[in-house]
C-alpha cells in the first residue's frame, strides 16, 4: 500500500496524468532496422572485414599443409632469428588442425592459443553485435589487464621453449 505523502517523480505516470509508455517499455524495433545503412556499415564495416579476412584466409589454409616444408605461408621472425617459439608460434598449424578436426594435434601446436580461442571469439561477436546496432566499441583492459595478458604470453613463452 503506498504512503499517502510519498514523493512522486513527475512524469512517473502515478500523479494523475498519463505518461506515454508508463505501462512498460515502448518495443523496440529490429536491431537492423534502428540506423540507416550508411550508419550501420561505418559501425559494422571492421568487423565485417575482419570475417571476410578470416574466411578467406582460411579457404587459403585449407589446402595449404604447414606441417610440410615449401608451403607458400606466413613464417615467424622471432623463430627465424632466435630459434625460440613465440607465444603466437604454431597458430597456423592450429588453424589448419582445426580446419580439418583434429583437435589433438591442434592442442600440440599451441595449447595456449586453442584455449584462448572462446574468449577471443566472445570478443569478436561483441564487436560484431555493437557494429550492427550503430555503436563502436573496443574492450578495456586497464593495467591488471594488460599485466596478466603480458604475464601469460611470458610464461607460456619461457614454458613451451623449456619443456
Amino acid at each position: 500500500m503506498p504512503r499517502p505523502f510519498a514523493a512522486r517523480r513527475p512524469g512517473s505516470g502515478r500523479g494523475g496524468f498519463a505518461v506515454p509508455g508508463a505501462d512498460g517499455p515502448a518495443p523496440r524495433p529490429p536491431l537492423l532496422a534502428r540506423l540507416p545503412l550508411p550508419a550501420r556499415l561505418r559501425t559494422a564495416g571492421p568487423p565485417l572485414a575482419v570475417l571476410g579476412g578470416g574466411l578467406a584466409g582460411c579457404a587459403y589454409l585449407w589446402s595449404r599443409d604447414p606441417h610440410l616444408p615449401g608451403q607458400l605461408l606466413p613464417f615467424c621472425p622471432w623463430h627465424k632469428v632466435t630459434g625460440l617459439d613465440c607465444p603466437g608460434c604454431g597458430g597456423t598449424r592450429m588453424t589448419y588442425d582445426l580446419l580439418h578436426g583434429d583437435l589433438a594435434a591442434a592442442w600440440h601446436d599451441n595449447a595456449a592459443l586453442l584455449l584462448s580461442l572462446p574468449l577471443v571469439a566472445l570478443l569478436y561477436l561483441t564487436w560484431l553485435r555493437h557494429g550492427l546496432a550503430g555503436r563502436s566499441w573496443r574492450p578495456t583492459l586497464g593495467r591488471g589487464g594488460t599485466a596478466v595478458v603480458l604475464g601469460t604470453a611470458v610464461a607460456w613463452t619461457v614454458l613451451r621453449n623449456l619443456l
